[in-house]
Order: C-alpha cells, then structure tokens, then sequence
C-alpha cells in the first residue's frame, strides 16, 4: 500500500512540476505550488524524512518533469556475475549509478564498471528496462527506470573505489545479501535468463 501511495505522491509532484513550468496564471500557479507541497508532506509520511529535507531535494525542475534513469552492467564470467559492495548500505548490486549528462547508456555502462571494479568492459545488448514501482524495491523518493546492459570484460584488474568496498564474481544461485534499492533477485533471474537465449526480447515494464 505505501509504495502506491508514493507512487500517487511522486506523480501529483511530476504534475505540479510541470504546472509551475508552463502555467501562466496566478491562480493556476498557486494551485500547483499547493499541489508540489501536498506531495512533499505524503512524502515525508511515507518515507518518515522532514519536508525540508524533500524541499532541498526535489526543487522545482526548469522543465517537463520526468524519471530519473538508473544505469546497471551485468557482467557474466565463467556463469558468473560481477557484483559490488555499496558503501552506502553495505550490501551488494550490480555495478551502476545514475545516468550522466552527455553520456549514452553504453558509456555510462563502460564508466561505471570502470570506476566501481577496475575493470574494461564493451556493452553488447540491453537486457532489461525495468520501472521500479513493478518490483520489489524498498519505497523510495524518485521514481526511477532502470536500464540493464550486458557487458563482456575486455581487461582491467579488479580493485573497490570510493563507492565500493568489494567486488567479486559470484553464482548468480547464491549471491550475497542484496543492496534491493538498486536490484533485486528477481531481476536478476530476469537478466540471466535473456543471456541464456539471445533471441529473447528485451524485458519491458
């Protein structure tokens, strides 16, 4: 119930957004700044977090509002996968981070895995484009996309960095506890069933 409930908030702030963008009107602007802080206080319920705090994260967008895009590479070796261990929470996803300005999806794939593992990687096919509100993630602020792309390893040697304290191959069967804000087992399953058969389509939420 609280993730729909987060989901009707975000998209009454999506809403009012892009009201206060293109709305001419006095009142009409005044009703959506109402409705930006309707949203921010069920926000704050449901994610028990100030509405100043929200206020600072969620200024007011200098456009259409929409998702934010969240990059992962999966990365399969010897049936494999590669995984990192967040220092954020402690727990492990897979190599990733949001998507950057000026960057395709590939090249954000590439950096990433780079930055996160040490490791060089070439994208080869997207595997997944997955909408957070169809699985299991804990709630969370932004409504999010998320983008899977299979990577091969190219060279590089595996090392942690500022956002990572390990990385490591593990069997897709027995992973270690999931980081489940950033992905989750079975999207996991989901992605390794597409590498087992190259014909199968790209999952879509």
């Amino acid at each position: 119930m609280n993730e729909k409930l987060l989901t009707f908030a975000q998209r009454i702030q999506a809403l009012a957004h892009t009201g206060l963008h293109y709305g001419t009107g006095v009142y009409d602007l005044e009703r959506y700044a109402e409705l930006n802080q309707i949203s921010l206080e069920m926000m704050s319920l449901l994610l028990d977090q100030p509405v100043e705090i929200l206020q600072g994260l969620f200024s007011i967008e200098p456009a259409y509002a929409t998702p934010k895009v969240d990059i992962r590479a999966f990365v399969l070796k010897a049936g494999k996968v590669l995984m990192v261990k967040e220092v954020s929470d402690g727990k492990w996803s897979l190599p990733g981070g949001w998507a950057d300005v000026g960057l395709s999806p590939m090249e954000v794939a590439q950096k990433e895995v780079k930055e996160e593992t040490g490791l060089e990687v070439r994208p080869t096919r997207l595997l997944a484009v997955f909408d957070k509100k169809f699985h299991p993630h804990p709630a969370y602020m932004e409504y999010t996309y998320k983008l899977c792309i299979l990577c091969e390893v190219l060279g590089g040697r595996l090392q942690g960095s500022i956002e990572t304290t390990q990385v490591g191959f593990f069997d897709p069967h027995n992973l270690p506890e999931l980081s489940e804000e950033r992905i989750t087992h079975n999207q996991i399953e989901i992605l390794l069933k597409r590498t087992k058969n190259p014909q199968e389509n790209v999952w879509l939420d």
